[in-house]
């Protein structure tokens, strides 16, 4: 081979090489750009993981956080609500043993109060609504009560709830006004306890046994009678009646305070008010 020959040889050769090394780059730097753009974007627009909050409800606030859950899940699709309903003092007790609470929304402002005053709340008890009372009877009224007077009718059986519900202190407080108008004996409040055949765990189950007819009359909310269709009402003299406001709190142990707080904020605002109204509830005082 003579010199000339070879040289060409070993020029071709690099050109070669030199074309098959663009080639090669020119083919893998799109990609591995596009993959990096790729895992950029991703970190940049990656979906926030969903809060989920545990709400423990008073009973008296079923059929209201039945509708309030959807609203606010759809107001703030990146939260999900999980809803547990009991006597307000049953709930509180739970939370003060550590149960997996965020949000704490009772019938009274006394359980609010309690935790707050042991440390287990993250801020203080905000009051959201406002109920008031009235008396229940089955849909047929057998025992044929038409007047609050007649509770302390011998033989009429009440359905109350147990001492520590606050359904009872309200009912306490109005049976202890009624002993004083005209018209009422003045052994009312008497009477009246004397004629308790029962005490339930919450307002909801006192309202079922009106409903079922195993007694003859209750005290509760007004928002539980308007939720029954199977029993009817009977107004408490406005003189007599016992307001009842409805506070909340953020559990101090839960790990989602701002969302609990912002869902709080959200159920005093004009949209949870509303939603609260259609039931029956007012606005706080």
């Amino acid at each position: 081979m003579t010199r000339d020959r070879a040289l060409g040889l070993r020029l071709a050769c690099s050109l070669l090489v030199l074309a098959v090394s663009i080639a090669a780059c020119s083919n893998s730097s799109p990609g591995a750009a596009a993959e990096t753009d790729l895992a950029s974007t991703s970190r940049s627009t990656g979906s926030v993981a969903p809060t989920e909050l545990t709400v423990f409800g008073a009973a008296s606030l079923k059929e209201a956080l039945g509708s309030i859950q959807p609203a606010y899940q759809a107001a703030v699709p990146d939260t999900t609500l999980i809803v547990a309903t009991d006597s307000s003092a049953t709930l509180r007790t739970q939370i003060e043993q550590g149960a997996p609470a965020d949000l704490f929304l009772s019938a009274d402002q006394k359980n609010p109060q309690t935790l707050v005053d042991a440390g287990l709340t993250d801020g203080p008890a905000v009051a959201f609504a406002r109920n008031t009372l009235t008396v229940i009877v089955p849909a047929d009224n057998p025992a044929g009560i038409e007047t609050p007077a007649e509770l302390a009718r011998p033989g009429v059986k009440v359905v109350a709830a147990g001492d520590d519900v606050p359904i009872t202190a309200y009912a306490e407080r109005a049976v202890g006004r009624l002993a004083t108008l005209p018209g009422y004996p003045k052994d009312f409040s008497q009477a009246y306890a004397a004629n308790i055949v029962s005490r339930e765990q919450n307002v909801k189950a006192v309202v079922a046994k009106i409903e079922l007819g195993e007694g003859d009359a209750a005290i509760v909310y007004i928002t539980d009678a308007r939720a029954s269709t199977a029993v009817a009402a009977l107004a408490i003299p406005n003189a007599a009646n016992v307001p009842a406001t409805d506070a909340g709190v953020v559990v101090a142990a839960s790990t989602r305070h701002q969302a609990a707080h912002a869902f709080l904020d959200w159920l005093v605002g004009p949209v949870g008010s509303a939603i609260l109204a259609r039931f029956g509830f007012q606005p706080p005082p």
